[in-house]
């Protein structure tokens, strides 16, 4: 039975998958999906702020000067109490240091901004020298060119004036056809080489037309060429 009136359909209905199922391992997958930040607490650079320096500095300062009256009021300290006060001395000199660094820095600062505006000042005073040369360079380069332009057409107004009147007095004088005396003919300078005209002499020859075949110059060619 053919299957020519069967329904579009049917070949487009949903069947089984022969395909296998995929399984992934675990070391396959994708780890580190986060970027690991620092956080609050672990010493980031932002965290140190000229506040927490001073304060920071005033408490070291108050510890330092609480145990320095201890010390008068009661005589030695104990170990732990002279451990105490060396690290808060510690700490008082390093919070000192970063208190100084910092002051540094901002009157680098400050002078690296005065001295890009002194930089700029001066680079504006230096163009406004050098627009002030180079324009009094342009009026001397133009006034040359116009001098020697002017000295150039006089010189050549000149030349046509001596020109004009050699000749007329020439033609005045006597003949101008025989003017020019030098009649010599010029050799060129390959005249008498060996090997001159060489192309001249070639023996090409000479087309026949013969009415024989036998005798024709194609014929005899021939012959030669695949007989002889």
């Amino acid at each position: 039975m053919t299957t020519a009136a069967r329904p579009t359909f049917d070949p487009a209905k949903g069947k089984a998958s022969d395909e296998f199922s995929y399984m992934t391992s675990a070391k396959n997958l994708p780890s580190h999906t986060k970027l690991k930040t620092r956080k609050p607490g672990q010493g980031a650079r932002e965290e140190y702020t000229i506040d927490d320096l001073k304060r920071e500095l005033a408490e070291a300062e108050r510890e330092h000067l609480q145990a320095k009256r201890i010390v008068e009021d009661g005589g030695a300290l104990s170990a732990d109490s002279q451990a105490r006060l060396d690290d808060a001395k510690a700490r008082y000199i390093e919070m000192a240091q970063r208190l100084d660094a910092a002051s540094d820095e901002d009157d680098d600062d400050e002078e690296g901004e005065e001295e890009e505006d002194e930089n700029g000042s001066d680079e504006e005073e230096s163009d406004d020298d050098d627009d002030d040369e180079t324009a009094m360079l342009m009026r001397e380069l133009e006034k040359i060119k116009r001098e020697r332009a002017e000295e150039k057409a006089r010189e050549e107004q000149e030349a046509m004036l001596m020109k004009g009147e050699s000749g007329g007095s020439a033609l005045l004088g006597h003949n101008p056809l025989l003017a020019n005396r030098d009649f010599s003919v010029k050799r060129r300078w390959n005249d008498d080489v060996v090997f001159k005209n060489q192309a001249k002499g070639d023996d090409k020859p000479k087309k026949r037309f013969v009415n024989d075949m036998l005798r024709s110059d194609f014929h005899h060619k021939f012959m030669r060429k695949y007989i002889q």
